[in-house]
């Protein structure tokens, strides 16, 4: 995902998903989920040690005694199934599957069986999906064909001549022009541009047939992230194929997409963020924040997008407009650019919100008494043959909070 990322499913750009990241700003993929339990909108147990930017391990600090209230305990699987099982919309496609699929993602990820947790899982599912476990995309024969004629021009290729390869049998039997003009979801997509990629010698295609697909199933995730997740958090399912595969799954996209949107240390206190952050990247919300901060201290115009550097294959390159910003506030900082670049190398990290740059940053801001909030939300257009209309992340993550919030009423 992000290991972020709206991300194209195209070759060279055919379709893209409303969730994981933007294709206006270049960032890096997301961070891997940190092994610790997240921070909810409800008590939970006191989290385990998390390790910083360096590796280590901070030692946790003992929990404050709590004397005013006392936390409402964990609840059992079978208590956490009843209240999800009454969360759920009324009129939905086999409720039983999908109770079964959110609570094991949620068992596996360790997250705590909370109404908010819940909901902001649903809520996205029914978003992205509209609880399709391997969503239909209109005009998708299309799509492919425009795309697969953009590459063959860009190749000096008749698409007669493609068109003519595509003619031949492919492993399910059925020729590849066949399955094309018969496509009807994002998983028979994946698994035709899977089998091109395999064949593209065999068809003696010079296109470059690498699988192009980079987000899918029930909630969008990307291809990316999920193969990084499973390196850092055990996948608690019998994988047949690939981590690709799993992804367009209903169970293996419910799991990764609780994991992106839930399974991260979020400091937000208005669930609307993590929605940002899921269709944006992690931190996202917060980086605008801070990015707003900036521009007022400097008088700048700065692009609030969430990403603080600019990257290309996922290293720093050249300097981004926040960059610059920040640089020219150094002596007011008192730090050097060298300390202020080490520190924006955290902006995809939890780690991030606790830097000197950071800290005096805001501390510069608010010293005559001005405050500002610690998230905002990032203006980002959404593009994607398959969006007709201006769309953004702040449509989107309101849309999805519309729809946590009709979730929440049924408690």
């Amino acid at each position: 995902m992000s290991l972020r990322s709206v991300v194209a499913i195209s070759i060279g750009g055919v379709l893209v998903g409303c969730a994981t990241t933007s294709t206006v700003p270049s960032s890096v993929p997301n961070p891997l989920p940190t092994v610790t339990p997240v921070v909810t909108l409800t008590p939970t147990p006191q989290p385990s040690p998390i390790p910083s930017a360096t590796g280590r391990v901070e030692p946790t600090p003992a929990p404050t005694p709590v004397t005013t209230a006392t936390p409402k305990p964990a609840l059992s699987i079978n208590e956490a199934r009843v209240l999800l099982n009454q969360l759920l919309p009324p009129n939905m496609p086999d409720r039983a599957g999908w109770n079964a699929d959110i609570l094991d993602a949620f068992t596996a990820l360790k997250l705590p069986y909370t109404a908010e947790y819940f909901c902001a899982a649903a809520a996205t599912i029914e978003q992205e999906s509209s609880w399709q476990g391997d969503p239909t995309v209109p005009g998708l024969p299309k799509i492919v064909w425009n795309a697969i004629g953009e590459r063959a021009e860009k190749y000096h290729i008749p698409l007669i001549a493609v068109q003519t390869a595509l003619l031949k049998t492919s492993p399910t039997g059925r020729s590849y022009k066949e399955r094309i003009d018969t496509l009807r979801t994002e998983r028979e997509m994946n698994d035709l541009f899977e089998d091109l990629a395999d064949e593209a010698e065999k068809l003696k295609l010079p296109l470059n047939m690498k699988n192009p697909i980079r987000t899918g199933g029930p909630m969008q995730v990307s291809v990316e992230f999920a193969q990084g997740h499973v390196k850092a958090w055990p996948y608690p399912y019998p994988m047949k194929g690939s981590v690709r595969n799993e992804v367009f799954t209903r169970r293996g996209g419910t799991y990764f997409g609780v994991a992106i949107l839930l399974q991260y240390p979020a400091p937000y206190t208005d669930m609307v963020y993590r929605f940002a952050d899921f269709n944006a990247g992690r931190y996202a919300s917060r980086n605008v924040a801070f990015q707003q901060v900036v521009a007022k201290l400097t008088g700048q115009a700065l692009v609030l997008d969430g990403d603080l550097l600019r990257y290309s294959g996922g290293v720093p390159t050249g300097v981004s407009g926040t960059q610059a910003a920040v640089y020219g506030l150094a002596s007011k900082l008192a730090m050097s650019q060298d300390a202020i670049l080490r520190d924006l190398k955290q902006e995809k990290l939890a780690a991030f919100a606790q830097t000197e740059l950071y800290k005096k940053t805001f501390a510069l801001y608010e010293k005559n008494g001005q405050t500002h909030p610690r998230a905002a939300m990032p203006q980002i257009d959404l593009k994607s043959p398959k969006i007709t209309r201006k769309l953004t992340t702040e449509w989107f993550a309101n849309r999805v909070k519309g729809r946590y919030d009709t979730c929440m009423a049924r408690r």
